[in-house]
């Protein structure tokens, strides 16, 4: 099996990445997490016109997917920019969308989630991220029996204090319209640990470069650190780490399987934690500063680590099996 990108998949990666830096992501997510969204809505459209959501949407709902391998791709560009907004949920909602038996709900909501015009966020539990400023709301819940897949009305609370305030959580309200009962729920857990994981590779390689700048600049006894011993080991293990998750990852957008999926998200996960953990030590105490660009991806790292399912659930999840193919 190959991992390596083909021509048009490193042209893709390479015209987001020049996108991104022109972008200025980070007083995007300084505005974001202050709950103005203005910025973030205009990157998204931007977004959105290199075709990343669509990317998710069958054709017949006006999409250019399912295209798992080059989500893939455009999320750990995302993640290396440290993008906000519900990227993993918008796509996530997509793939449940586009998965009910009844076709209704694809055709009436998929087409503007393909075009951007739209965002989403879904909740499998008690928190829908950005549910403040999402156009589509969906909320699975367990009542009784049964499953049900409902569009959520907007929130009536604050948001939930979060790690990375970029990650604005809110409480699902109970009610709105029922879209189906028992949605096959496990492809779209799928899409969210791959994309997940994706974003959490981008955040790792983009905090170990900006390490790596850093001591380079930063001296101790008239020498850059980056050129004593120990400093180079540590990044050395990093760099390791986070290459050693990249197969991983876009294994799991090959086969989508769900142990292949679990053991991509918690390594990729953990690579970008241990990266998060290396860049906040050489740094010292600017890395704390909530002012140094540094901490927009320091959290987001830490943050992504738990999302759509803890390392310990995803450990389960290998070491249970979950029909790995080859």
């Amino acid at each position: 099996m190959r991992f390596l990108l083909d021509t048009g998949q490193r042209d893709f990666a390479a015209s987001l990445n020049a996108m991104l830096t022109s972008a200025d992501t980070p007083s995007a997510v300084r505005d974001w997490s202050r709950g103005d969204h203005a910025r973030g809505r205009a990157l998204w459209r931007r977004i959105a016109e290199a075709g990343v959501f669509a990317l998710a949407v069958p054709e017949a709902y006006e999409g250019l997917g399912p295209r798992p391998l080059e989500l893939t791709v455009a999320f750990v560009e995302l993640g290396r920019h440290a993008v906000p907004g519900p990227l993993v949920e918008t796509v996530t909602a997509a793939t449940l969308l586009a998965s009910l038996d009844d076709t209704g709900p694809a055709k009436r909501l998929l087409p503007s989630l393909a075009s951007g015009e739209s965002t989403a966020t879904l909740s499998m539990g008690t928190y829908a991220l950005d549910a403040d400023m999402a156009d589509l709301r969906l909320a699975s819940r367990r009542v009784r029996t049964r499953t049900e897949l409902r569009l959520a009305p907007p929130p009536t609370t604050a948001p939930r204090p979060c790690l990375d305030p970029a990650r604005r959580l809110f409480e699902t309200p109970h009610g709105g319209e029922l879209l189906a009962t028992d949605p096959p729920l496990a492809p779209a857990l799928l899409m969210a640990r791959l994309t997940t994981a994706a974003q959490a590779l981008g955040t790792g390689l983009a905090l170990l470069d900006k390490t790596v700048s850093y001591v380079k600049q930063r001296t101790q006894f008239g020498t850059p650190i980056g050129a004593f011993q120990a400093v180079k080991h540590q990044l050395a293990d990093v760099k390791i780490a986070l290459e050693f998750a990249r197969p991983l990852l876009f294994g799991a957008a090959l086969t989508m399987t769900e142990a292949d999926m679990a053991a991509a998200k918690v390594t990729a996960c953990e690579a970008a934690y241990r990266s998060a953990r290396t860049a906040l030590q050489l740094h010292g105490a600017i890395g704390y500063t909530a002012e140094y660009d540094l901490s927009l991806w320091l959290t987001r790292a830490r943050a992504l680590r738990t999302a759509w399912g803890s390392p310990d659930d995803c450990r389960d999840t290998v070491l249970n099996g979950g029909g790995r193919r080859c």
